[in-house]
C-alpha cells in the first residue's frame, strides 16, 4: 500500500510559523523598549494611588474633612499660578517615573547553594549535639537547621564568612577535647586555606565562628609612639586590644592595633621568651626589640647562632655595651651582667634607705638579649664550663626591681635545654613561625582561639602576656640591614633607628664615617652608662669592680624577688 504524502500546510508551513513567531517576538521586544518609559510612569502612577489610598484608609475620619479642605486649597493655588498645573504636571510624572522604576530586589535569605552548605554543616554537627534520650533535639538528622543556625554571613564566592551556632546545653563546652572536635570540624565544612577565630560563650550556648583577615606583614621598624617602659612586640586583630597607634605602612599612615609589652619595676611579666621554628621570626623579634630599647637603655646581645652576623649592625652603636657570639665572650657579659644586677640592686637599697633619689645609671634600663643560648650551653657542657643559662639566675630573679629585662630567643628543638628559673621567670611569652595546637599551648599556657594560619610569613605567630588572652602576632619587619636580599627600603628603615658608633677620646671632634658595613674593631663588653663617660676596661677588671663587698642577702631590698 502506497504512503499517502502529508498536507502541504504540514510539510512547508513549519518554516514560515517559525518565522512569523521571530518576527512577533522581536516585535514585542521592540515595543517594549519604545514603551518602557510610559510602562514606567504607569507603574509608578498605579503605587503612587495605592499609596495614597492607604494613606487615607489609616486616617481617621475626623481628619478626612481638613485634610480634604487642604488638598483642596492646594489646587486652587496651583491653578491660580502661572503655568502652575504644568509644574504640577511634571513634578506628578517626575514622582511615578521614580516611584516605578525597577529596584534589585534585596535578598533576605541564603540562595540554594548557600542553604546546601548550611544544610550540610548542620548534619555534619547532628553527632556532635545531639543524643538519643534528647525529646526536642535541636540537631537531628533531616531537622530545621534555621533553629541552630541563627547569624550567618557569606562572602562573594559563597564560602562562609560568620557563623552563630546555638547548641544544647547538655553539650561538654567546659572541656578543651569537645571544642577542638567541633572547632576542626567547622575549620573543615567552612573552607581551609583560611584563618578562624572561635568564641565559645558557654552560659548563652552559643558559639560564633569569624573568617580572620591576614595581619599586615607591610609594616617596617620605626619610631613607635610609646610611653617609657613600653615596647611594642608586634600588631594584632583591631578588636583585640583597645590602643592604636599611627604606623607607616608604605608610604601611608594608618592606626593599627599593637601590642604593647610593658617593662619595668611595676610589669608583672618583666622577662620575655620567644619560641619558633628556623626562620620563623625570633631573631627578627630580639632585633625589633633591641631598636626599641635602644632609645633610653643599655643593650647586651648574645647570639648563640654560630657568628651568622645577625646582629652585626649593632656592633659598635651607641647604647650597645656588648654583642657576643663566642663561648668565652658570652660567660665573661653573663657574668658581669650578674654582678651588675647585685649592684643595682645594693645601690637602689642603699639610697633608699638613706633617703636619697635613685642613682641615674641605676635607673637607665639593661636589656640581656639572648638569641638560641641552647647551642652555646651545649658548647659549655661538652669544655666542661658553666652554662650561660645558670648566669640569668640572679637577672630573672631580681631584674625587675633592679631595670634589668631578659629577652630570649629559642628553637623548639631546644625547649629542654631551658633552666627551670628561664621557664618560671618568662612570663611574657611568644610563638612565632609554624607550629602545631599542641606546640603553642605548650609554650603559651593555653590554646589559640583561633586555626593556624595556612601560610606563615616571617614574624607572624602567637604572644600571651602573662594570664592574659592567646592573640595574634605579626612582628614588625627588621631585617639585617647587612644582608643582600634585604630591601632598600627596610634596610634604610632600620639604619634610620640605628645610633651613632662608638667615638674615641682624642678623635671627637672629627666627623661621623659613613655606614657602609658592620665595623671590623674590637668593641668592648660593657661600658659604663652615657650619663659617666669613662674609658673602655676589660671584663675581668668589670666584673672585679661590679662585685659586691658584702653577701647580696644582707644589702638587698625587701621586696626584690617579688
Amino acid at each position: 500500500m502506497a504512503r499517502r504524502p502529508l498536507p502541504r500546510i504540514l510539510s512547508s508551513g513549519s518554516a514560515s510559523i517559525t518565522r512569523s513567531r521571530e518576527i512577533a517576538r522581536t516585535a514585542a521586544d521592540g515595543a517594549t523598549d519604545v514603551l518602557h518609559p510610559l510602562i514606567t510612569v504607569v507603574r509608578g502612577l498605579r503605587l503612587l494611588a495605592v499609596s495614597g489610598r492607604q494613606k487615607w484608609v489609616a486616617t481617621p475620619k475626623e481628619r478626612r474633612g481638613p485634610k480634604l479642605f487642604l488638598g483642596a486649597a492646594c489646587l486652587l493655588a496651583v491653578a491660580l499660578v502661572p503655568y502652575g498645573p504644568i509644574l504640577a504636571l511634571v513634578t506628578v510624572m517626575g514622582a511615578a517615573a521614580w516611584k516605578g522604576r525597577e529596584r534589585t530586589p534585596v535578598r533576605t535569605g541564603p540562595d540554594d547553594a548557600e542553604t546546601a552548605r548550611l544544610r550540610s554543616l548542620y548534619e555534619a554537627l547532628v553527632p556532635y549535639f545531639s543524643t538519643p534520650d534528647d525529646p526536642a533535639p535541636l540537631f537531628a538528622h533531616g531537622g530545621d537547621w534555621d533553629k541552630a543556625f541563627d547569624g550567618y554571613a557569606f562572602d562573594t564566592d559563597g564560602r562562609l564568612t560568620r557563623l552563630r551556632v546555638s547548641y544544647p546545653a547538655y553539650f561538654t563546652d567546659g572541656e578543651a577535647a569537645a571544642r577542638a572536635r567541633i572547632e576542626q570540624l567547622l575549620h573543615t565544612k567552612s573552607g581551609r586555606g583560611r584563618e578562624y577565630r572561635f568564641g565559645w560563650d558557654e552560659e548563652a550556648n552559643r558559639l560564633v565562628m569569624t573568617v580572620l583577615d591576614a595581619l599586615p606583614t607591610t609594616i617596617a621598624a620605626q619610631r613607635f609612639v610609646t610611653a617609657p617602659g613600653e615596647t611594642v612586640l608586634g600588631f594584632t586583630d583591631p578588636d583585640a586590644v583597645s590602643r592604636t597607634v599611627p604606623v607607616r605602612d608604605g608610604d601611608m599612615t594608618v592606626d593599627a592595633s599593637p601590642v604593647v609589652w610593658r617593662t619595668g619595676g611595676r610589669s608583672t611579666e618583666p622577662h620575655l621568651l620567644a619560641v619558633g621554628q628556623p626562620g620563623g621570626g625570633t631573631t627578627t623579634l630580639v632585633r625589633s626589640i633591641a631598636l626599641q630599647a635602644l632609645r633610653d637603655g643599655d643593650v647586651i646581645v648574645v647570639d648563640g647562632g654560630g657568628g651568622t652576623g645577625e646582629y652585626g649592625a649593632l656592633a659598635g652603636r651607641g647604647g650597645v655595651l656588648a654583642v657576643e657570639s663566642g663561648l668565652g665572650g658570652a660567660l665573661a657579659t653573663l657574668e658581669w651582667a650578674a654582678h651588675e644586677t647585685e649592684r643595682r640592686l645594693i645601690a637602689a637599697n642603699r639610697a633608699r634607705q638613706s633617703g636619697h633619689p635613685v642613682p641615674d645609671d641605676i635607673r637607665r634600663p639593661l636589656w640581656i638579649l639572648l638569641d638560641r643560648p641552647g647551642a652555646l650551653g651545649h658548647l659549655a657542657a661538652a669544655d666542661g664550663r658553666t652554662d650561660p643559662l645558670e648566669l640569668l639566675r640572679i637577672p630573672l630573679r631580681h631584674g625587675r626591681a633592679a631595670q634589668v629585662t631578659v629577652v630570649l630567643a629559642e628553637q623548639f628543638d631546644a625547649l629542654d635545654t631551658l633552666t627551670e628559673t628561664v621557664t618560671t621567670h618568662t612570663r611574657a611569652r611568644a610563638v612565632l613561625g609554624p607550629a602545631s595546637r599542641e606546640q603553642i599551648e605548650a609554650v603559651l599556657g593555653a590554646e589559640p582561639h583561633t586555626t593556624p594560619p595556612p601560610e606563615v610569613p616571617p614574624g607572624r605567630g602567637y604572644v600571651r602576656l602573662g594570664v592574659g588572652p592567646v592573640l595574634r602576632l605579626q612582628v614588625p619587619a627588621t631585617p639585617d640591614p647587612y644582608d643582600d636580599a634585604t630591601s632598600d627600603a627596610h634596610r634604610q628603615a632600620v639604619l634610620d633607628l640605628l645610633p651613632g658608633r662608638h667615638t674615641p677620646v682624642e678623635a671627637a671632634s672629627a666627623p661621623e664615617p659613613a655606614d657602609e658595613g658592620p665595623s671590623t674593631e674590637q668593641v668592648p663588653v660593657a661600658v659604663e652608662p652615657a650619663v659617666r663617660p669613662v674609658e673602655a676596661v676589660p671584663v675581668e677588671a668589670m666584673v672585679a669592680e661590679a662585685r659586691p663587698s658584702e653577701p647580696l642577702a644582707k644589702a638587698q631590698p625587701a621586696g626584690a624577688e617579688s
